[in-house]
């Protein structure tokens, strides 16, 4: 072997030798109380196993889109028997694995968490046909509120407004059903495909319906009424909170109520538990509310005047 070979092999065995002691300081950090990790017996749920359920609910919710081969009425009950027998049994699991480690890592009373789990694995799945029909209000709003969609089909098939709020739906109802983890796991990856950000506890009625979609930021303690329209850049939030003060309104709403028909354009910001946008309303691009607007009013920015200078 060439001397320059030779050095080079003992040069890499050299900077090898190094990673034990990084191993050993990483596991004394493990110890720290100030750093976090998750060593121990508590089991935790998959984020995969999570994200691979959001798929599976698509192509139950609507059915014979999301596949490569073909769904007629031949083997539709066949599919879909099958898909929900197989979503049943990883929903049922990842909801069991979810309710014991609260239950371990935080030393809580025994709630059963395997019977428990598959309880609440079916009553999620009873409420299926029910989603979607909610969610056939939310394509049609889609369609109707944008002149550039060419059918429904394109709507489900690319509008990244309508996954998120798809997943939304799916995502609240374990919400509803108290489940840990799981709904905030979905939640966030569909944030992280679309851009935008509905927290699993926000409550939102039918035909709802977000155009472009892209920095849309609906908060946990969010209502919204049938009908509601909203742009790109949209922020349903809470106001300001003093440091150490987000313990005290962990429980208490913090984020505004749209009411049913209201129209919210790009970049406007409503902030506040109390702040209520009354039915029908039009809330115009880029204005900040903190207060509360009776039904029916229109609210915009007062024109900017425009300076044109020649070259």
């Amino acid at each position: 072997m060439p001397d320059q070979c030779k050095k080079e092999i003992e040069t890499k065995r050299h900077f090898r030798e190094r990673i034990p002691s990084v191993v050993e300081a990483l596991i004394t950090t493990c110890g720290r109380e100030d750093c976090f990790d998750h060593v121990g017996p508590e089991p935790i749920p998959s984020r995969d196993a999570v994200i691979d359920m959001v798929h599976r609910l698509n192509r139950i919710l609507y059915p014979g889109y999301f596949l490569s081969t073909k769904l007629d009425e031949y083997n539709l009950h066949y599919y879909l028997g099958k898909e929900s027998i197989e979503l049943y049994e990883v929903l049922s699991e990842q909801i069991t694995l979810s309710l014991r480690h609260d239950c371990v890592r935080h030393k809580l009373p025994c709630v059963h968490c395997e019977e428990l789990g598959t309880e609440l694995a079916a009553r999620f799945m009873g409420r299926l046909p029910d989603l979607r029909i909610i969610l056939a209000t939310d394509v049609r709003a889609a369609y109707e509120g944008d002149p550039a969609a060419k059918g429904f089909d394109e709507i489900i098939f690319s509008y990244p407004g309508l996954f998120a709020v798809t997943v939304h739906r799916m995502a609240h109802e374990l919400y509803e059903l108290e489940v840990p983890f799981i709904p905030r796991i979905m939640s966030e990856y569909a944030h992280s495909l679309t851009g935008i950000d509905i927290h699993p506890g926000a409550r939102i009625g039918e035909g709802f319906f977000i155009d472009h979609g892209t920095g849309v930021v609906i908060g946990e303690t969010t209502v919204i009424g049938r009908g509601v329209r909203i742009y790109q850049g949209v922020t349903l939030g809470a106001l300001s909170l003093p440091r150490g003060a987000g313990e005290l309104l962990r429980n208490r709403k913090r984020h505004p109520t749209i009411q049913d028909e209201v129209i919210i354009y790009a970049g406007a910001t409503i902030l506040g538990g109390e702040t209520t946008i009354g039915a029908g309303s039009v809330i115009g691009g880029n204005v900040w509310i903190t207060e509360s607007v009776p039904p029916g009013t229109r609210v915009f920015l007062k024109k900017p005047e425009l300076i044109f200078k020649g070259s």
